[in-house]
């Protein structure tokens, strides 16, 4: 299998990954702000691992993923039905937490920030 075929299907399943979390799964666990930030594909197009991004707390975070993987068997026949592949290929989903990372590193930087302006400033009078 060609990269390009395993990168058009992990942006399928991303485009309608996204679509079938928001419309199609009625779990209540599942965080309103869900939202899938990227899908690795195996080379063979076996496997598909999606990460979820999931704003709110921890207890949020992990309900939304015990939810998905409660509900992976839908989700795999949802694709299934929207996509031409003889096999339907194995889903996993992991938690990104790469925004709350990136959050966290700017709220670092701005109070490293503020913290030398002000020591600046002090000593400037």
């Amino acid at each position: 299998m060609t990269n390009s075929r395993a990168q058009r299907l992990a942006e399928f399943v991303k485009q309608e990954g996204s679509e079938i979390i928001t419309r199609r799964l009625k779990d209540p666990g599942i965080a309103p702000m869900t939202t899938i930030t990227s899908v690795d594909v195996s080379g063979d197009l076996s496997v598909v691992r999606i990460y979820v991004s999931v704003m709110g707390d921890q207890a949020a975070k992990d309900s939304t993923i015990a939810a998905l993987n409660r509900a992976k068997g839908f989700f795999r026949t949802e694709l299934g039905h929207r996509l031409n592949l003889r096999h339907v290929p194995e889903i996993s989903f992991e938690l990104d937490e790469s925004i709350d990372r990136g959050a966290r590193i700017l709220d670092i930087l701005s109070k490293l920030s503020s913290g030398q302006e002000s020591a600046d400033g002090g000593g400037s009078s």
